[in-house]
């Protein structure tokens, strides 16, 4: 108690120092600056006479209104899961040689926000995933079961609806014109129900982070990132702006702890509001698609090899014909440089602007071809739904053939075939982790390996790989040959069993 008693303390005095020390004069417009120890200047300034349009007090008021209003829209979500227990290993010497698997409920809680006075509701993915049974308490301690109208596990994002009138509900704000060190409030129900409601404050610390959380990576990132406490069971709950508005659904949470470290991230409310009025008006998310495969990522190294100025940007590998990007004009081997005037980092924060952005949006991308600077609009297609992103990305390897094989793959990059010593028009993909135990292992294939071929047939990325192996599967084949390229440039084969 001390300790919260003296930080106290501690603001107020620093506010003092900003309101007594730093005003206003209305009259000149101009910065008026008190005299310090120490401190001597040739020039007088001028105090201003009138007091500060603010007080500490008026601040606190305005704080302390934006929390009751806000955290009567947030809510807490309530789950139930049928989970099958594993039979007792020890089972068969006790006389119970074919015990099944039993059901038992696991219960388990997050937040949500009302949208709408529908009762629409926005949460996790993962707050409801697999959930027999959803009830939503309201801020007044009313219940209510929840439908799961839908999910979309590629940005985290469900939508619940319950039947219920006179519901408080939050406006929603616009993430795109959230700045770096804004104010910020996170409401939500961490770790208990009996602390629901909970409000803790701080700014946002970053904005368009990418962290590898959803779906292993493979889904739509975008993160705000704050300083403000979450902690588990607020995922699911309301970033709010100091306009009392909704601009973020807190997610998750980077700690060493497993309680907040200081460093949340919540899905920015632009993308949560594209997936709920899609889930909402066609049952599942229609995603836009662009129709291009990537050829590499412009680092410095790239940068200076091609002429760049600027060391960012995707290159452009095939462009499949009659896609959306064919069509406006896109070829192989442009450089995008920016969409929508915004600079592209990465192929993953590409491929989430295209991905959250709705079929018929029209997205205008500035390239670079043959050394010279132009910007192609493009008007987005639908995402095909066999696809498990907007513009068929070099996903990692699927999680279940990782398990399968013992070791997982990427992408040979240009960049990652530069650090190789090879060439970097060099196809194929390069063993990122192994297993000791494996048997690829233990017949020689080792972290660092490039395979070229799968079965004697050449591949060019994830995909080839993954199509090669899984024809193997299908096939019935015991035995898997690769042709792999050593760090020492050797070319060698590896077979074994699977």
């Amino acid at each position: 108690m001390e300790k919260i008693r003296s930080s106290n303390l501690l603001w107020a005095f620093v506010a003092v120092l900003v309101v007594g020390f730093y005003t206003v004069d209305v009259q000149t417009n101009n910065a008026s600056v008190l005299s310090l120890p120490g401190f001597s200047s040739d020039k007088s300034v001028k105090q201003s006479k009138k007091a500060p349009s603010k007080t500490i007090g008026e601040l606190n008021d305005a704080i302390v209104d934006i929390a009751d209003k806000s955290k009567q829209a947030v809510v807490t979500v309530k789950v139930t899961q049928k989970v099958k227990a594993r039979p007792n290993p020890l089972s068969r010497f006790f006389g119970n040689p074919r015990q099944q698997p039993q059901e038992y409920q696991r219960r388990g809680q997050g937040s949500g926000v009302i949208v709408s006075n529908e009762g629409y509701i926005l949460t996790n993915n993962h707050v409801v995933e697999n959930a027999s049974e959803v009830e939503v308490q309201l801020f007044n301690d009313k219940r209510f079961d929840a439908e799961v109208i839908g999910t979309d596990p590629l940005t985290d994002i469900a939508v619940l609806k319950i039947d219920a009138e006179e519901l408080n509900v939050i406006k929603l704000g616009n993430s795109e014109k959230l700045r770096v060190g804004e104010m910020v409030l996170a409401i939500g129900s961490p770790l208990q129900a009996s602390l629901a409601h909970s409000v803790s404050m701080g700014i946002v610390s970053a904005k368009g982070r990418s962290v590898g959380i959803i779906e292993q990576g493979a889904g739509y990132e975008n993160f705000i990132q704050t300083d403000a406490a979450i902690n588990p069971g607020n995922s699911g709950g309301a970033l709010v702006n100091m306009d009392g508005e909704l601009i973020g659904i807190n997610t998750a949470i980077a700690s060493r702890s497993g309680g907040s470290d200081g460093i949340g991230f919540a899905i920015p409310i632009d993308i949560a509001k594209n997936v709920m009025k899609s889930i909402i008006q066609n049952g599942r998310v229609v995603r836009g698609y662009l129709g291009i495969e990537m050829g590499g990522e412009v680092d410095a190294t790239m940068a200076k090899a091609l002429g760049l100025d600027e060391a960012y940007g995707i290159i452009v590998g095939s462009v499949p014909e009659d896609g959306p990007a064919a069509k406006a004009g896109l070829q192989p081997d442009d450089i995008i440089q920016t969409i929508n005037g915004k600079p592209v980092r990465s192929w993953s924060s590409l491929r989430t602007s295209i991905g959250t952005s709705p079929p018929g949006t029209d997205v205008k991308l500035g390239i670079i071809r043959d050394e010279e600077k132009q910007t192609i609009t493009v008007t987005l297609g639908e995402q095909p739904e066999e696809m498990m992103s907007a513009m068929q990305p070099d996903n990692p390897s699927e999680p279940n053939m990782e398990k399968e094989l013992g070791f997982k793959v990427e992408d040979l990059t240009p960049r990652i075939a530069q650090e190789l010593e090879l060439n970097q028009n060099q196809d194929g993909v390069v063993v990122t982790q192994i297993s000791r135990q494996s048997e690829a292992y233990q017949q020689g294939l080792q972290r660092g390996y490039v395979i070229t071929e799968v079965d004697q047939k050449e591949i060019s990325d994830v995909r080839d790989f993954n199509r090669a192996m899984n024809q193997l599967v299908e096939e019935g084949k015991e035995v898997v040959l690769l042709r792999v390229i050593t760090p020492n440039g050797n070319s060698q084969l590896v077979a074994f069993e699977l």
